[in-house]
């Protein structure tokens, strides 16, 4: 192995100058930088009065899917809880019962569905996972919130409202 020796170099440097020393052609040339971003455009937005463009393929919140009659399309098949990689998806599923089929289209219903937002990363795969294209992610930004708690959005807050119901 070879030895490590501390070698010391001597750096030729040349003197300055005397309008180096003053600093002044430097200062200059910073103020003509500030001067020039003046009269620039500004990179900001007011955002409420003005809304930035979204790209084509935006993904923000999402929605639970109804078919024509007004029934849930979401069988509590899991894929697209299975297929989130941030594990932001829960759910559980029932059976339905007699009586209940203007409610639910299959046998099988989600209970209990439920998204943390916080977790999301809007990838879109619960999206493509979902067989029965009952969940999907629409153009509506999320809403900012000041408790943990309100950005779960459960079953309720993510369902299509029902066209057939009158309240």
């Amino acid at each position: 192995m070879q030895e490590l020796t501390n070698k010391r170099v001597a750096v030729d440097r040349k003197p300055m100058t005397f309008m180096e020393r003053l600093y002044i052609p430097t200062i200059i040339k910073g103020l003509f930088i500030t001067v020039g971003h003046i009269f620039k455009k500004p990179a900001t937005i007011s955002y409420p009065e003005q809304q930035r463009p979204f790209s084509p393929v935006f993904r923000g919140l999402h929605i639970l899917n109804r078919d024509e009659q007004g029934r849930e399309k979401c069988t509590a098949c899991g894929l697209c809880a299975l297929s989130c990689p941030a594990e932001a998806i829960t759910m559980e599923a029932a059976e339905r019962t007699k009586g209940e089929e203007h409610l639910y289209r299959e046998e099988k219903y989600a209970a209990k569905y439920e998204i943390n937002m916080l977790r999301c990363i809007f990838c879109g795969l619960c999206e493509e996972a979902c067989p029965k294209d009952a969940i999907y992610l629409s153009e509506t930004v999320a809403q900012a919130n000041y408790t943990r708690k309100s950005f779960i959005y459960n079953k309720e807050d993510l369902l299509i409202p029902n066209p057939n119901e009158t309240h």
